[in-house]
């Protein structure tokens, strides 16, 4: 918990900067690939997922260790041979888990977030779940543990195997040679993340392309084809954590709503997007049936709209930078309810991003957590032995921010009265 925490106050600015680096020179290039809003929902998404996992919010059902205890047929000596081969297990693990999440409804739930965004960049590589909370395809590094790859070192290259996913998510790389045959490159991934019918559902592998090649779900991107991303049934919200449990509210739904019992039963391990047929007549959902009507989601903000969003985002990577670099200090619960007061931030800032009224109500929980939490204890977690003046800016920060939220929210339903107004008159 607290080395990832470390970990990450260093990975977090690099992919921050690499973000940054991209737009700005998909600016200069006229080709602008990450648009602002979707960029601040992406970046938010990140720091939900990494949060979840920093605090150790989900339980493994089998442990790699435990394969490892009992299935082991020979003890590999630790050198570079050891770790070539825990990274060929993760990797060959990743295709079977990524593919079977794109595969049935109940797992789909567990990866919609990173296809949610409607563009294709860097940013939305950050795009990553919180609605894992049992990870039960550990079995998948079996022939990692009949090789006796150890616990350790399974758990230093994991890290490295996932954040060598990152660079591949960018519009402005096109094809790359020989190594299309080797390795998954940008080319690769933008057929992935497309939802053209020519596309959809192909190229799983995280690093090494053969695994498709192998399993018959490789496809080439073409020039005449170009991809269009996003997810067939749009999410329509720049909320992350909305997004996260969107898929499992419908599953939920439809099953409730199924009449034949069966349909209750298999919806969960039916293909993904399967509906029971008397469920889909009676609640239809949005799904987009042609790619030339295809729109983007982009709900009205102002300039000053754009702003507050960069504010609320930078606030947030302070604070969350401050929690994972104090992790052990902070103690438990505090880190839990810190969590919270992270996640609470998110949904309200990114569902004012949505225009929607009630980021007052989800806002004014977040401060009200926030003040309680300064006027009890008299600090925000002990920042005061860091900064001496931290938990009086933290405590301004809040006021500031909730009231701004306020006027915004005024706005925007002043501006949508007035929308409806003219549209009737």
């Amino acid at each position: 918990m607290e080395t990832y925490g470390k970990i990450l106050l260093i990975a977090m600015p690099a992919f921050l900067a690499l973000v940054l680096i991209e737009k700005f020179y998909g600016w200069l290039r006229g080709n602008d690939t990450v648009t602002n809003m979707d960029m601040v929902s992406s970046l938010s998404s990140g720091v939900t997922n990494v949060t979840k996992d920093v605090l150790g919010l989900s339980v493994v059902i089998m442990s790699y260790g435990w394969l490892v205890d009992h299935l082991a047929i020979y003890r590999i000596g630790n050198g570079f041979l050891t770790y070539l081969v825990a990274f060929l297990a993760l990797d060959f693990s990743g295709y079977w888990v990524h593919r079977i999440e794109h595969r049935y409804n109940l797992f789909w739930n567990n990866h919609i977030i990173h296809h949610s965004s409607e563009e294709f960049n860097l940013a939305c590589a950050l795009r990553q779940s919180i609605s894992t909370f049992f990870s039960i395809f550990t079995f998948f590094l079996l022939p990692a543990a009949l090789l006796g790859v150890p616990e350790q070192v399974i758990a230093v290259i994991a890290p490295i195997h996932l954040f060598a996913q990152f660079w591949y998510h960018t519009r402005h790389i096109d094809k790359m040679g020989f190594l299309e045959k080797v390795i998954v490159t940008p080319s690769h991934h933008r057929v992935h993340h497309a939802i053209n019918p020519e596309y959809i559902d192909r190229n799983f592998s995280q690093i090494f392309i053969f695994w498709d090649k192998m399993f018959g779900t490789f496809r080439e991107e073409c020039h005449d084809i170009r991809p269009v991303y996003g997810i067939t049934r749009p999410a329509r919200t720049w909320n992350p954590i909305k997004i996260n449990f969107q898929h499992l509210s419908l599953l939920i739904k439809d099953a409730w709503r199924a009449r034949d019992w069966r349909d209750k039963l298999r919806i969960w391990l039916m293909p993904t997007g399967w509906r029971p047929e008397d469920v889909e007549k009676r609640y239809p959902v949005q799904k987009i049936a042609d790619l030339k009507d295809f729109e983007k989601y982009a709900p009205q903000a102002s300039k000053a709209m754009h702003f507050f969003a960069w504010f609320q985002l930078s606030a947030l990577l302070l604070l969350i930078c401050y929690l994972f670099g104090n992790i052990a200090e902070i103690g438990k619960p505090d880190i839990f309810i810190y969590g919270l007061f992270i996640f609470l931030m998110v949904y309200a800032y990114t569902d004012l991003m949505d225009r929607n009224a009630s980021s007052v109500i989800v806002e004014g929980l977040k401060c009200s957590l926030g003040l309680y939490i300064i006027l009890s204890s008299g600090d925000w977690f002990g920042i005061s032995s860091h900064f001496k003046l931290g938990g009086k800016a933290v405590a301004i920060y809040l006021l500031v921010s909730w009231l701004i939220t306020i006027v915004f929210a005024y706005r925007n339903r002043r501006e949508d009265e007035s929308a409806r107004y003219q549209a009737f008159a």
